[in-house]
């Protein structure tokens, strides 16, 4: 664990969204959905730090009521929400890979017996031999768009290639897959089916920075919270940072404090410690 001291109060929160606000039924719970409104009517800036595609993340912001730019592809992408009338938000940052680094990681999946696919322009593409695309579209919500070969169809940079894996698959090839791309990408774990890879320099942590240096909100008064290897940067850099029970054990050692589990509404039970004032961790 790293990065500055926590100082309270809180006045910027990241949410990881799969695995700490909600499990497989892609449900936000209605203590979370609480916690999160309560900290918003004091004034704490909320906001979604997530592997997710920008447009599969709206909804679930929406939800919750944030207005916050929100941190998409593991921090590769940084977008304000949708305006008033649907129009579509500011694009903030963005840092994708090269085509060249985004077709030798696909071809690297795929030679390990992973199925590979592509997010470029906040669009999905996936080979139409891939028998995860239903599945994956659904847990997305996002209409995945169809290529004989992959590889191929990715002519311009790519924000994020995500590898489907049978677990424990991932997390046994994150370390071969950081070797073979040291220097031209940054793979990570987002879930215990998917192994992504985006652009060298990109992670949650680094979008926390920079987002939080855009609102004028010192380090040491954001709160991180998630449970996964992408979440590791950003619990490292923020002042505050509490990861989810059960989480890999290089996750909880990157946090300054551990939850309880999804289940237990970990993530609720962290807010109200830490911004609300209620209860406690311990």
């Amino acid at each position: 664990m790293t990065g500055q001291r926590g100082v309270f109060p809180v006045r910027l929160v990241a949410l990881d969204l799969d695995g700490t606000l909600m499990g497989r039924d892609r449900v936000l719970g209605a203590r979370v959905r609480t916690a999160v409104a309560d900290a918003a009517a004091l004034g704490v800036v909320v906001t979604l730090a997530t592997g997710r595609m920008y447009q599969s993340t709206v909804p679930y912001a929406s939800a919750l009521g944030l207005r916050a730019p929100l941190i998409c592809y593991q921090g590769g992408y940084v977008r304000e929400m949708p305006g008033p009338n649907g129009e579509a938000g500011r694009l903030l940052y963005h840092r994708p890979m090269s085509a060249a680094v985004a077709r030798a990681a696909i071809r690297w999946s795929r030679e390990r017996g992973f199925w590979p696919h592509a997010n470029i322009d906040d669009r999905l593409l996936v080979q139409t031999d891939d028998p995860a695309v239903g599945a994956y579209s659904r847990r997305a919500t996002v209409e995945a768009e169809l290529f004989d070969d992959l590889e191929t169809a990715v002519t311009r940079p790519a924000t994020k290639v995500l590898a489907v894996g049978e677990p424990p698959m991932p997390e046994e090839e994150l370390a071969s897959a950081r070797a073979a791309f040291e220097g031209r990408a940054f793979p990570t774990v987002s879930d215990p089916l998917y192994l992504e890879f985006n652009a060298l320099g990109v992670s949650k942590g680094r979008a926390l920075r920079w987002l939080a240096r855009r609102l004028g909100v010192p380090l040491a008064q954001t709160l991180a919270i998630g449970d996964q290897h992408n979440d590791v940067e950003m619990l490292a850099a923020a002042g505050h940072s509490v990861a989810m029970a059960g989480s890999p054990l290089a996750v909880r050692r990157a946090a300054r404090q551990v939850t309880v589990s999804l289940e237990d509404d970990g993530a609720a039970v962290a807010i109200e410690a830490l911004v609300l004032g209620r209860g406690s961790l311990e």
